[in-house]
């Protein structure tokens, strides 16, 4: 039990240290970037010692990974979040927009990163980077889109979606603010929600008829 007990700890302080260590690099990056960013500078920021991250990372890229991995884990949890209170296809499309444009428009390490550093985003939205980039979220983003267009049309709706938020989220001057609902809710009626719905009288909430 003794010999249990010290090996859960373990484990704890382990993962309190590694995420003190993303959360550091983050910190990092959205004051310099991921260039200039190097480990000393993360275990400063960590408040730990460059030998202590050795124990938990072989590299800054190791670190960077991690993060990576960590952000992409909490902001599917926000979408799913954000998507299961819609009631018609049209909510769960904006509220994905709407979401994604919170935690990824308005993340400062990736802002900084798509500003400064755009060769550090740029491969991952193009070429076979993006291919891989709109693999993985269509498979994210499909089981949240089901309940409302239907499994087998899902996943093409995920891709769409994903496609149209990207162009929305880095073009220079979008057509809508992804921060402003109502005009994100307009824009969705008009362009997206035609070209995902599998049943136009879906994209639409029940109606009571009056006596």
């Amino acid at each position: 039990m003794t010999v249990w007990l010290g090996e859960r700890e373990h484990q704890i302080r382990a993962g309190d240290q590694a995420s003190r260590a993303i959360g550091a690099l983050l910190s990092c990056a959205a004051r310099q970037g991921v260039r200039k960013t190097t480990l000393n500078d993360v275990a400063r920021e960590a408040g730990c010692s460059r030998a202590t991250l050795y124990r938990y990372f072989a590299s800054k890229q190791a670190v960077l990974d991690a993060a990576l991995r960590t952000e992409a884990r909490r902001i599917s949890a926000a979408l799913a979040a954000a998507a299961a209170t819609a009631v018609t296809v049209e909510d769960a499309v904006v509220a994905l927009l709407v979401t994604a444009g919170a935690e990824l428009g308005q993340h400062p390490a990736l802002r900084f990163v798509a500003t400064f550093e755009p060769e550090k985003v740029l491969p991952h939205l193009a070429f076979a980077g993006g291919d891989q980039f709109l693999a993985a979220a269509t498979e994210t983003l499909a089981p949240m889109l089901a309940p409302h267009v239907g499994a087998e049309h899902a996943p093409r709706a995920a891709e769409w979606i994903t496609r149209v938020g990207l162009c929305l989220l880095f073009a220079p001057v979008p057509p809508v603010d992804l921060d402003d609902e109502p005009a994100v809710r307009a824009y969705a009626r008009e362009f997206i929600v035609p070209a995902v719905a599998a049943d136009p009288v879906r994209s639409q909430p029940p109606t009571t008829t009056r006596r």
